[in-house]
């Protein structure tokens, strides 16, 4: 089966469609799989639903199709670096869903297992838990989450083999293997593809059975954030 494709465009062709709704990895501005986003931003793609921790920035990540109105609805954990996005929430044009970072994390993951919920105590006795099942375990109250099941899965890896095989670096595997695992179709852009073998079977993160197409190609590496102290 072929998993190699030659462009973002090529790796999401036959897949998108208006409404859809996709799982996309990224913590921050790291991992985020911008050449697929960038695709997804050509092809006029509408009305979709993203399950992502954040937005990126307003010029990075799903920032870029929040400025083009291609977003309905976040599914997300943080989004206070992205202006755009808290003016059209805030001014009712985009619909969001908060959820605290390690159910959103376990929600994806517990979908790529298809398991349709799980109970938690995070999120018990706040706006998080209102509309949802509770149950006592032990005399502790818990809520009931579901798992997310995905059209697409969109993530960024380090390296790959061309049976999808993924290594992930540092922060960046976060919430790219869950997000990888919940999509009925996952798309995966890494920096570098690797000859089949040549990755350590004990540190391959996601193994390729999750994944169905695969690119390479050039990444930017941007910094959220930088301090500096005052020059003397």
């Amino acid at each position: 089966m072929k998993k190699v494709y030659g462009s973002a465009a090529e790796a999401l062709d036959g897949l998108l469609f208006d409404g859809m709704f996709i799982a996309a990895g990224g913590f921050g501005l790291c991992g985020i799989p911008e050449l697929l986003l960038s695709a997804i931003k050509e092809a006029g793609t509408k009305d979709l639903t993203f399950a992502s921790n954040n937005a990126g920035v307003d010029e990075f990540g799903i920032g870029i199709l929040l400025q083009t109105r291609q977003v309905k609805k976040m599914i997300s954990s943080y989004v206070g670096e992205n202006a755009e996005f808290m003016r059209q929430y805030l001014s009712g044009e985009l619909e969001l869903e908060f959820n605290p970072q390690g159910t959103l994390a376990e929600r994806m993951r517990a979908g790529g297992c298809g398991i349709p919920g799980f109970y938690t105590k995070t999120g018990v006795g706040t706006v998080i838990a209102e509309g949802k099942d509770h149950k006592d375990f032990d005399g502790e109250t818990y809520i009931m989450e579901r798992g997310i099941f995905a059209d697409l899965s969109i993530v960024k890896a380090w390296k790959a083999d061309p049976t999808g095989n993924l290594v992930f670096r540092k922060t960046a595997r976060n919430f790219n293997p869950p997000a990888a695992m919940c999509g009925k179709t996952c798309v995966v852009e890494v920096e570098e593809i690797v000859e089949t073998g040549e990755l350590d079977p004990d540190n391959i993160h996601l193994p390729g059975i999750y994944v169905h197409r695969l690119i390479q190609g050039e990444h930017e590496k941007r910094i959220e954030q930088r301090t500096v102290r005052p020059a003397a």
